[in-house]
């Protein structure tokens, strides 16, 4: 933890904010699906919107240093709205910095207080985008309802760490595993689209019925069978 945490009581999308290029580290678990008055929105915030999750993108990319590295948690529909502000809101994270992984988490991480689905974007400001990876978090060591009870081990928490740190572009291409890298050409094609299920290959597997011929015979063995029993109770009767 952190020994003498300084903590500052600020609005950072307001007008009197100005601390822009300060910061080395951030983590950030923004307000979803909020409003801000349009009048009240700082001047260096350039993205036509008012919705609070996709300014504070913004003001976290305008917070950071050169070289500086942010890990924000956004709601999914950040990653994939179609709106003008949330395809600017993306392009801006893809061409402007390293964006180094998409982290989806488990719908149900939050409850019980938001049932909202999330993922983590971590970017470094600065860097050029080449591939990013993309992680399917599917537990996190507790139950996905409201109660939140703690399951037997640390569900994908300490894979998706190590997992990270040993990222490999060349080796992390099935992308029917949980986690695999998209090129950024694939992303800026897809309107830089960032939810996995748009990239991720789903492995179905073949169902072999057996054939009308065989079904029939089997349903007329059954049919068989019951009135067969149903003479055995006539005669005990």
């Amino acid at each position: 933890g952190i020994d003498n945490p300084h903590i500052d009581y600020k609005d950072t999308l307001s007008k009197s904010f100005n601390e822009d290029s300060q910061y080395d580290v951030i983590m950030a678990n923004p307000p979803f699906t909020g409003n801000i008055d349009k009048g009240d929105i700082n001047e260096s915030l350039k993205l036509p919107t008012t919705k609070t999750e996709l300014l504070f993108v913004e003001r976290i990319f305008t917070m950071l240093k050169m070289g500086g590295t942010a890990a924000v948690i956004v709601p999914q529909g950040v990653l994939f709205g179609s709106g003008k502000a949330f395809v600017q809101a993306r392009k801006k994270i893809v061409e402007e910095t390293e964006l180094k992984a998409v982290i989806t988490l488990p719908s149900g991480v939050f409850k019980p207080y938001a049932g909202v689905s999330t993922s983590i974007l971590i970017f470094t400001k600065g860097g050029e985008t080449q591939h990013t990876w993309f992680y399917d978090l599917q537990s996190d060591g507790y139950s996905l309802d409201d109660k939140r009870n703690k399951l037997e081990g640390y569900g994908d928490l300490q894979d998706v760490v190590v997992r990270y740190k040993k990222r490999d572009v060349k080796k992390d291409k099935d992308r029917t595993q949980k986690y695999f890298f998209v090129p950024k050409k694939e992303l800026v094609e897809n309107s830089f689209d960032l939810s996995l299920s748009k990239y991720k290959e789903e492995v179905y597997e073949e169902v072999i019925y057996d054939s009308p011929k065989t079904i029939l015979k089997k349903l007329a063995g059954i049919e068989n069978e019951i009135l067969s029993g149903i003479d055995e109770l006539k005669n005990l009767v």
